[in-house]
């Protein structure tokens, strides 16, 4: 896939992975972020080039409305979105865990929002030549992590879609859909799990996804995730392939 002079819309670009993907590609394209916080997004984007901000919280269907008429009105050619915003609870399942509410707050912003802005966005993405959708999901999509169970349920949940919405788009149209699934990362995010001590950098992972765009790569699994990957689940794509002949 062509990375350069593209417009690119990076939710939760305006910290950690989201950040660090913005920095590793604004130079050869146009970066939209979005996120809740106008003046942290703003304060990032002066010291980067090509860089807009929208403010928006994914979670709101009117903020998400208000989202895809501004890129529609001022940039109508977005080719590649990358919905990377997440939202996560450290806590173990419990009777007094209150995993419903805790639940439904991850995959209102991990599973529903992502559903949401790529089905808003595809009429303008399946008008370009060269088209994306990327979705940042987690190497907890694999196997489950006890301390963030039902992020870790969201995220299974966002692999399942990722792969069935490449399925799909890939019969009739040119948009790439690609997973980029970190393990552990260094950012504040992941702070409560160990990432400040057992991360590593955000720019390894955006790093890992300018790589896997330019050599389509659709299954972008960076560091420990490619371990567990090739140690326990090669046999995944061959299962798929069974399920949807």
């Amino acid at each position: 896939m062509n990375i350069t002079n593209n417009t690119i819309l990076i939710t939760g670009g305006g910290s950690g992975i989201g950040l660090e993907i913005a920095k590793a590609l604004n130079k050869s394209n146009k970066i939209i972020i979005a996120g809740r916080n106008k003046e942290k997004l703003d304060s990032v984007a002066n010291g980067l080039e090509n860089v807009f901000t929208i403010q928006a919280d994914i979670t709101s269907e009117e903020d998400v409305n208000a989202l895809v008429e501004e890129i529609k009105v001022n940039f109508g050619d977005l080719n590649i979105l990358i919905n990377n915003a997440g939202h996560a609870y450290t806590y173990t399942l419990s009777d007094n865990s209150d995993t419903y509410s805790k639940a439904s707050a991850e995959f209102e912003t991990n599973y529903f929002a992502p559903i949401r802005l790529t089905e808003k966005l595809l009429p303008l993405l399946k008008n370009q030549e060269n088209a994306a959708v990327v979705n940042v999901s987690s190497i907890v999509a694999f196997v489950p992590g006890s301390h963030i169970p039902t992020y870790s349920d969201s995220k299974a949940a966002l692999h399942s879609y990722t792969q069935l919405l490449r399925y799909e788009l890939g019969k009739n149209t040119a948009v790439k859909v690609f997973e980029l699934m970190p393990p552990l990362v260094n950012t504040d995010f992941s702070a409560e799990i160990g990432g400040k001590e057992n991360g590593i950098p955000p720019s390894e992972v955006a790093d890992s996804l300018v790589n896997g765009l330019i050599n389509d790569t659709y299954e972008i699994r960076v560091g420990n995730t490619e371990v567990l990957y090739s140690n326990f689940f090669t046999g995944s794509e061959g299962a798929f392939n069974v399920m949807n002949q």
